[in-house]
């Protein structure tokens, strides 16, 4: 899985960022059980810095829809950080989308097919998942989107 993953980001002229180191008492990914549960990845740009706003005030579905491909990617680089590479992978199981949302935005399931369809371009049939788009009135650093997961994982040799 770790060279098709790797080959499909080259493709899509895309680099994976350094995985974000947690800003409080947690850590980014716990192993349990033949999954990988991911903390949330919160949304920052190619450059490093944070993708803030509130979808529906200040920022647009299609900035939504990047900030959640962002998240996507911090996802990617988590996964390959604490299993080492991406050869474990084996399906997405499930991602958790959180929208920074102004009161009537009702559109967060397009925002999460930023995160979705990244996942189904760069793992195929094995990521399809399970999924939860939800708006909030407010999130970590006042970013846009912040997106948890779920990764089923090979046992480690």
């Amino acid at each position: 899985m770790s060279n098709r993953v790797e080959t499909k980001l080259a493709e899509l002229g895309l680099t994976l960022p350094e995985p974000a180191a947690p800003v409080a008492t947690y850590v980014p990914a716990v192993e349990a059980g033949g999954l990988l549960h991911i903390s949330g990845q919160i949304s920052f740009a190619e450059d490093g810095s944070l993708m803030t706003g509130r979808l529906g005030e200040d920022r647009d579905l299609d900035y939504g829809v990047a900030a959640a491909r962002r998240c996507a990617l911090m996802l990617v680089a988590q996964m390959k950080r604490a299993l080492g590479g991406l050869d474990r992978v084996e399906r997405i199981v499930k991602l958790g989308v959180f929208v920074n949302s102004a009161p009537g935005f009702t559109d967060q399931p397009k925002v999460a097919n930023g995160a979705s369809d990244l996942m189904v371009e760069l793992f195929g049939d094995a990521g399809r998942h399970a999924r939860s788009a939800v708006g909030v009135a407010s999130l970590p650093l006042g970013v846009a989107v912040e997106i948890d997961a779920i990764v089923q994982v090979q046992n480690a040799l």
